[in-house]
């Protein structure tokens, strides 16, 4: 166990393009992989596995899942061949009991919320992964509760990268505006900071907001945002307070700003 916590971090990941990218946001995220200590894994909260059940990825050797479509063939040609961590996935498994966590050996792997941001971070994927599954079936205090659980794995090497966005309407994108936000985004995206920064273990209170709806019409991009601030309140060292890696907003609807502690 180490005395200090490894990082815990969230990615406003937008555009699946910026894997390629090199850009502010890009920059921000390869800055993460330089700065010490280097973890021994990597646990990653993508809003992109999303589904019915509680589980960790817990095979030797993920497969890089490109899980989009209209995009060019050099990003679906992007491989992201890191080393999986059952041994974490069991300690995750471990930590978060009484909640129940199963291992997924086969059915998953790496997704776009996740090696988008890690072929950045650490683009040799050299450092083993593992995700963690958002349970869709599950309330919104269900997914800071078990943030609150895996607070110790950051005392025992494990970087903790949460990839989602704050605010996220693909319905309502504007291409002609790349980097712009609505004012309702740029609304709801101050008040998240405001919580996020300042209180995380309130971040709940953003369901109140009045552009609520419109900048999380579904909560699968908010929850690793959740995830984000319950370690970041789970954690009450005064050098560890969350801050703003980075921010901006894209097509006028997706808000880029990504937090660690």
């Amino acid at each position: 166990m180490s005395d200090a916590p490894l990082p815990v971090v969230f990615v406003g990941h937008g555009n699946p393009m910026n894997a390629l990218a090199h850009n502010r946001y890009t920059d921000a995220w390869a800055a993460l992989g330089t700065a010490p200590p280097r973890p021994r894994a990597v646990l990653c909260i993508s809003a992109h596995w999303y589904t019915n059940a509680t589980a960790v990825t817990a095979m030797e050797a993920p497969r890089t899942i490109h899980d989009f479509f209209g995009f060019p063939d050099e990003l679906f040609a992007v491989e992201y061949p890191c080393p999986g961590a059952p041994d974490v996935a069991a300690e995750v498994a471990e930590v978060a009991a009484p909640q129940w966590v199963g291992f997924d050996h086969d059915s998953w792997g790496i997704d776009h919320g996740s090696w988008s941001v890690l072929t950045h971070v650490y683009p040799y994927a050299d450092v083993p992964v593992v995700q963690l599954a958002i349970n869709a079936l599950q309330p919104l205090e269900y997914h800071v509760d078990l943030a609150t659980r895996l607070a110790p794995l950051r005392r025992n090497g494990v970087m903790i990268l949460a990839s989602g966005n704050v605010g996220h309407n693909l319905g309502m994108m504007n291409w002609e505006r790349p980097d712009a936000g609505f004012d309702w985004a740029r609304r709801f995206d101050e008040a998240a900071r405001s919580v996020v920064v300042e209180t995380p273990g309130d971040v709940l209170r953003l369901v109140e907001h009045p552009d609520y709806a419109l900048a999380v019409p579904t909560p699968d991009h908010l929850i690793p945002l959740l995830y984000f601030a319950g370690l970041a309140a789970a954690d009450t060292s005064s050098t560890n307070s969350p801050r703003v890696l980075v921010d901006g907003y894209a097509n006028g609807s997706l808000s880029m700003t990504s937090y660690t502690a």
